[in-house]
Parts: C-alpha cells; structure tokens; sequence
C-alpha cells in the first residue's frame, strides 16, 4: 500500500473511533442524566366483547382474574365460612366449619341432593334434589333452608354469565331448561338428542357454553343467547364417560374430565374440533383452578389421588395420593387458596388437602353417598353455578 493510502486509513479509522467513543459516552451520559432510551412497552390486552349485559371481562388473559384471595363481594363477605355437602343417600346437607374440621349442622332436604350451588347474584345456595324433583334454597348467611322450590329432574344447575337465566341439566329428561334465576320459572326448554348432560362452563366472552354428556361420551356447544345447540360430537373412545368441565384461564381450551377414559380431554372451544386426551389417572371426575390461576387440581376417584396440571407448563407436574385411599369426587378451593375440599363418593366422607404439599389435613365423617359440595364463600363477582364456578 503506498505511503499516503496507509496515512489516510489511519486517519479514517482514528477519526471512527473517536466517534464511536463519542457515542458511548453520549449514552452512558444519558443514562447518568436519566434519559434512558425509552423500552417499548407491553402491548395493551385487546378487551373482550362479552354477552351483552354480562360483567365487563377483568383480564382478557385470565378469565379467573376475579377469584383472587381476599376478594370476596361485598354481597359475601359477612357470610360465615363453611362446607356444604349434599349426602344423595341420606338426602341431608352436611355442614362442615372449616377452622375446626367438624360438622356442624345437618339440613334435611329432598331427595337424592346431587349439588349445591351458588346462585347468580351470590346471595343464595341451591340444594339440587334429582330424585325429589325439587331445589332447597339455603341462605348462607344464616344456614337456614327456605321453601322447595318445584324443579324437575334438577341434576346440575348452572347461570348465564349476563345473569338472565339458569340453565338445568335435566340429566334423565335429556332437556337443558333456562329457568328465571329467582323464582326458577321455565322460559325455555331445550331437548337434546344426547345422553346424560351433566357439567359445563362457559367461553370467555360469555356466548356459548360447552356440555359434557355423561352417558352417551358427548360433548354439545351451546349458544348463550340464542339458548340453542349448535354443536354436537362423540368423543373418540369407546365407553367414554364425560364428567366435569372447566376453562383454562386464557379461554383457549375447555378441560373435560373422563371417568372411563382416565384423564382430561383437551378441547379447542371456538372450533370445537377433535379434542385430544390427557391421562391423569382413574376415574378422573373433577376440576378445580387455584386461586392464582396457574394450576389445576384433578380428582380421580377411582385410585384416590389429586394430580395437579400447569396451564403455563401445560403438563401434569405432582400427584397427591390420599392416605388410606378414598374417592375424591367433587369439591372445590378454599377463599385463601391454601385448602382444596373434596367428597368422598363413596366412603362417606370429606377430605381436606393442602394444596401446597398435597398433605390430606383432615378426614370428616358425612352423611351416605357425599357428591357436589361447596365450599362458600369464595372471591368472584357472580356465580355461574355448579359448586362453585366465579368470575
């Protein structure tokens, strides 16, 4: 290279360095003068149209954003603490004190209690008597029942998001029934060609509800407002048997529990495609999200335990095996999150577990045949039924 070639890229590349360095102090001299260059912030969660009339949706990332602990209703909270649990052969409510683990009252209701269940508004609890053809209404405040209420073939109870109506799965009588909410007035009746509906829950956007039927191994998608199936499908698994239904908490899939099938269906709401399974274990019946809506405990009634699930992880991550075995059917989550309560079908009892260790904190002694108990009050801003779904 000749003399004055080397001396010019010298002095280019001196004159670059020099701007270079002059760029980093300019930046460390920003940052020291606190003009951070600015970090793009988060984009703004796009908001849900919801049904019309129905509660404005809090988080459209977490449907269960209302059910944090300590956030009980002012409707509630003066409500005292307690565990109801419908005995189907004993046809009584048993109610248990939380902080002592005892029974504390037995109600006398109708036949064959299946639920008990939250209504809408929060302010009362309904006895669903199958059998009996009649809904017990408690007042949670004072633990008193009321007048029955003549409903037929009540097995599950359920409310629309917007809180115009309740929806009961007449399990027997193949007919899902909107029903005025207060009085339990028919407004419509719709047949269904399934067998068994049973469980359900509803879209994030509140506008369609999906139906497990429990003894014909279908699902039905139903439309909230129009109250009209509009779609239907047979799981693929020969004897499948459907039980309870919940949402993951960013309302992109539904949970469906399987007895027969050992594990959850997993299930694309809005397309209402094929759902796939996931084993959990035997005799998988109930779904319950914790309180900061990460997981998901599993009862599985026929081998006695819990597995927990991960909606970030999407796996299973623990199982909780009770000691001495047992039947965990039904339940819910204590107003903290720290206390997961759960029917012993079949052993006449109730269990309490821990849910950080999984560690069974008590074993309580019920009437014959203990099904779908409510743990009452819980955080949410209304009931969509069942034992206890809020939002």
């Amino acid at each position: 290279m000749h003399r004055h070639l080397v001396k010019s890229a010298l002095v280019t590349g001196a004159a670059l360095a020099v701007l270079a360095a002059c760029g980093t102090d300019g930046d460390q001299a920003s940052e020291a003068r606190g003009t951070k260059a600015a970090v793009p912030a988060p984009p703004e969660k796009k908001p849900v149209e919801g049904l019309p009339g129905m509660p404005p949706v809090l988080d459209p990332e977490d449907v269960y954003a209302a059910d944090r602990p300590g956030k009980l209703s002012p409707v509630v909270k003066d409500f005292p603490s307690r565990v109801y649990v419908p005995n189907t052969e004993s046809d009584t409510v048993s109610v248990i004190d939380p902080k002592t683990y005892e029974v504390v009252e037995t109600i006398p209701v109708g036949r064959q209690p299946q639920h008990v269940v939250p209504s809408w508004d929060l302010k009362t609890l309904w006895v669903n008597n199958n059998r009996g053809h009649t809904l017990t209404p408690i007042d949670p405040k004072t633990g008193r029942a009321g007048k029955e209420v003549e409903v037929h073939d009540p097995y599950n109870l359920y409310f629309t998001p917007h809180g115009k109506y309740a929806v009961v799965m007449a399990s027997l009588d193949r007919e899902l029934v909107f029903r005025d909410p207060h009085t339990m007035a028919v407004r419509k009746t719709v047949p269904v060609s399934c067998y068994g509906v049973n469980h359900a829950d509803f879209s994030l956007d509140g506008r369609y509800f999906i139906v497990s039927c429990e003894f014909s191994g279908e699902l039905l998608k139903v439309d909230t407002e129009k109250m009209e199936v509009v779609g239907q499908q047979r799981l693929p698994f020969e004897g499948a048997m459907p039980q309870d239904v919940k949402i993951s908490p960013d309302g992109k899939r539904f949970y469906i529990a399987d007895m027969m099938a050992h594990g959850m269906w997993v299930l694309d709401g809005d397309k209402f495609t094929e759902p796939t399974l996931l084993p959990t274990g035997k005799g998988c019946h109930g779904l319950y999200v914790s309180r900061d809506s990460r997981e998901m405990y599993v009862s599985n009634r026929g081998e006695g335990t819990v597995s927990v699930f991960d909606f970030t992880r999407n796996k299973l991550t623990r199982k909780w095996r009770l000691p001495d075995g047992g039947s965990p059917d039904m339940g819910g989550v204590s107003a903290d999150g720290k206390v997961l309560w759960l029917s012993g079908r079949y052993d006449a009892e109730v269990y309490a577990i821990d849910t950080r260790t999984g560690t069974q904190l008590a074993r309580i002694p019920v009437g014959s045949g203990p099904h779908g108990l409510a743990v009452y009050p819980q955080p949410g801003r209304y009931s969509l039924g069942h034992t206890g779904i809020f939002r």
